[in-house]
């Protein structure tokens, strides 16, 4: 059976940790895309705020197959 799959990138913040964030977009991405298939964290980034981590936040590749 052949597929087609698309790729979206998305940014998913937390408070709490890099794990949850990547928790937080994917249950996003699955609530708006149908047929998500696997995700790539790109890219990592922490927030500071008077020298103290405060957000976690990740940007996702997302892959989905096309109906």
């Amino acid at each position: 059976m052949s597929s087609v799959a698309r790729i979206t990138q998305i940014s998913a913040r937390s408070e709490q940790g890099f794990d949850d964030a990547v928790r937080v977009g994917i249950d996003r991405a699955n609530s708006t895309l149908r047929n998500v298939t696997g995700a790539w964290v790109k890219d990592q980034k922490i927030e500071v705020t008077n020298g103290q981590i405060t957000a976690f936040q990740v940007i996702l590749e997302i892959t989905f197959i096309l109906d």
